[in-house]
Parts: C-alpha cells; structure tokens; sequence
C-alpha cells in the first residue's frame, strides 16, 4: 500500500512519536529552568505538564469523533502541523499563564495523532504482526527518551528553554513532510462516522480499561515527573546527571516497547496481568533508590521498561472497540495523560508536604495497586458476560 514499503511508512508514523515524546517528556528536565525563568515554585511550573496532559484527554475523543470522515493520511498530516504550531508558541511564551495555555494547546493533537497512528500501523501489516507494528510505531516515543530529550534537555539548560520548543516545532515540520511522502492513501472506513465512534461510549470494558491506564499508569507519571529536582538532590549525582538519567529511562523504553509488541501478540492478558504487577514493584522501589544516583538509574532504566505496555492496552481497546476503533485508539493516550496529570499533581502534592523527593515512588506504587484492581474487576466482569 505504501509507495516506499511498509518500513517507510512506519517510519514516517515514528518519527511523529520521536517529536511528540519530546515535546512530552523534555519540559521535566526543564521545570527548573521555567520555575527561575517565570519566578515560580518547582510544583507551579508543573502544571504546564498537567496542562499539556489536560490537552491530550480534551483533544482525543473530539478530534477522533468530529473529524471520523477525513482521511486517516490527511488526519495525521493535521494533526502534525497543529502540535508544530503549539511548540512554536510555546516557544514564545510572555509569562507562565501563556506557557501553561499554549502546553494545553499543543497537547490536543496528541491522542488522535498515536490512536490513528496505531490503526494505520496495525493495518498494513500480518493481523499476528499488528501489536508489533505499534510497537514500532510507539520506539519513536522510546528513542525521543534515549536521544532526543537528552539532548534538548541539555540544549534547554545551556541556552534556554525556548530553545528547546523550537526544536520540537521543527522535528514537527519533518514528520509533516515524511508523512506526505511515505503514508499510503487509505480509503475511509465504510460506515465511518461519529455517530458510529461515539457508540465506543457504551462499552463498559472500554471505561474500564481507560480507567486502568489512567490510575495505574499515572505511577510512572508520578516519579518521571520530578525526575530532574529528584536526581539533583540524590547523593553523587554529577552535573550531567539530568540528561543521562533520562536518557537511561529512554533505553528501558526502547527495550519495552520491542518486548512489549512481542509479549501482546503472544497472550495480550497475560501481558497486562504481568506487566502491571512489575511496574509496581519498579515504581515503588523508587523510593528507596531514588536518594543515590547510581541506584535511581538502575531503577529508572525499568521504570522505562514499564512502557510496554502502552502496546498492550492500545490492542485491548482496539479488540474491545469493533466499529470504533478511532475513538478507542485514542482514548488510550487520553487516558494515559490523565495518569500524567494525576501522576505529577499527587507527585507534587506528597512533596510539597515534605515527604521528600523519593516519595512520589510511594505515590506512584499504590497509583498502579489501583489500576490492578481495577483490571481484576474488568476481567471478572469479562468473565461472567
């Protein structure tokens, strides 16, 4: 289907997760940067990541459900060119209310981008290749962590944080220009509308699982957030120990989201059942490695790998959906960054009591002991109808 090959294509689909990771996770290595910039405390700063969050869950549905007649090709091409947009501005910023809005904006075309992403992937490969195919889809967000933001953060510290936007805005017109190149035309979907995407509302298992990833992925949110002020304050951490401990946490990524693609289209419960008790466990040893910097890179390197399962809940949805699968697809992200926002706020909540930087492990542990719960009840439910 793709002019190039499907390698091109999918390609094309990462490189936009490579610049949308970015824009995501660099402005963490970067809150301290904003707080002295702006004249405001650490956890101020941090609403432009919950804000950022905020646009992911807003623009998701909306976008998917309003715009179910556009061609898919075209749809990222948008949606591409909106999250451009958002960075420049962010860039631009006058004051830390500007920040914080412009952060909501570019988080918008975040959910459609990676829900239609994940479908077009998925549907131009083998059916038991499809969860692989998002997993690739999903490296360009892994390797974002292992070069990009590494990088950016470092260019961010040295320059200034509006440097580091710009950057984004521009890896924003690549992934624009690859797309319009490399993606096949794809059809609209017969029956497609939104009236159609909008019946994904009625599935209880679709709540369910978007419930799951919110609480339980929210954990990783938790400690990620206050990654840098956290390293900063551990003992032997070395001037360069921001960017390098982010770009450990990008390598656990990559390695998760390769294994994770394989483990879904194995067994995609077993997948979840085992990747949620491990992340638990990671998360929560944070608390007690997190105050010596080798130790916290060790533990943050899984903490990464905790990402496969980002794959895992993307083909649960996409199974549960049937006829919905665009709303679906990107309620996933949606609800992953409201485990963002309520990751970084309950993070920051425990550290403004003074439970100390650490505690967001604690935080993030029993934020993921809820989303296990919660699955429990989901696969009982599953069970009995």
């Amino acid at each position: 289907m793709s002019p190039y090959g499907v390698g091109f294509a999918i390609s094309a689909l990462a490189l936009g997760g490579f610049g949308i990771g970015i824009g995501e996770f660099a402005i963490m290595g970067l809150i301290p940067e904003i707080s002295s910039d702006f004249l405001i405390s650490v956890p101020q700063a941090g609403y432009a990541i919950s804000a950022y969050a905020l646009g992911v869950v807003v623009g998701a549905p909306l976008l998917a459900v309003f715009f179910a007649r556009v061609p898919q090709k075209i749809m990222l091409i948008g949606l591409m060119l909106a999250f451009t947009v958002g960075n420049f501005a962010s860039a631009l910023s006058p004051s830390s209310a500007y920040l914080v809005l412009f952060r909501f904006l570019s988080g918008l075309p975040h959910g459609a981008y990676f829900g239609i992403a994940s479908l077009v992937a998925s549907s131009i490969v083998p059916m038991n290749h499809r969860a692989r195919a998002v997993g690739r889809m999903m490296l360009g967000v892994s390797l974002s962590n292992v070069i990009g933001v590494p990088l950016i953060t470092f260019l961010g510290q040295g320059l200034t944080w509006r440097m580091a936007f710009s950057a984004v805005a521009l890896i924003g017109l690549c992934t624009v220009l690859s797309l319009t190149v490399f993606l096949p035309r794809i059809p609209v979907k017969s029956g497609a509308s939104s009236k159609q995407e909008l019946r994904a509302f009625l599935l209880p298992q679709l709540w369910l699982t978007l419930l799951v990833g919110a609480v339980g992925f929210g954990g990783m949110f938790s400690v990620y957030s206050y990654i840098a002020p956290t390293i900063l304050d551990s003992r032997n951490a070395p001037i360069w120990s921001v960017p390098a401990v982010m770009g450990i946490f990008g390598i656990g990524m990559v390695i998760g989201s390769t294994i994770g693609g394989i483990l879904v289209d194995r067994s995609l419960h077993l997948a979840l059942w085992g990747l949620q008790i491990f992340n638990i466990l990671v998360i929560g040893a944070f608390y007690f490695t997190g105050q010596y910097f080798i130790w916290a890179s060790v533990n943050i390197l899984f903490v990464g790998f905790g990402v496969a399962i980002v794959p895992a809940m993307q083909m649960r949805l996409i199974e549960i959906a049937k006829n919905s699968q665009s709303l679906a697809a990107s309620l996933n992200h949606a609800s992953l960054n409201i485990g963002n926002a309520l990751g970084a706020w309950l993070g920051g909540i425990a550290i403004a009591a003074h439970f100390g930087w650490t505690s967001t492990g604690l935080v993030g542990a029993l934020l993921g002991l809820l989303g296990l719960i919660i699955f429990y009840g989901s696969m009982m439910l599953e069970k009995r109808n």
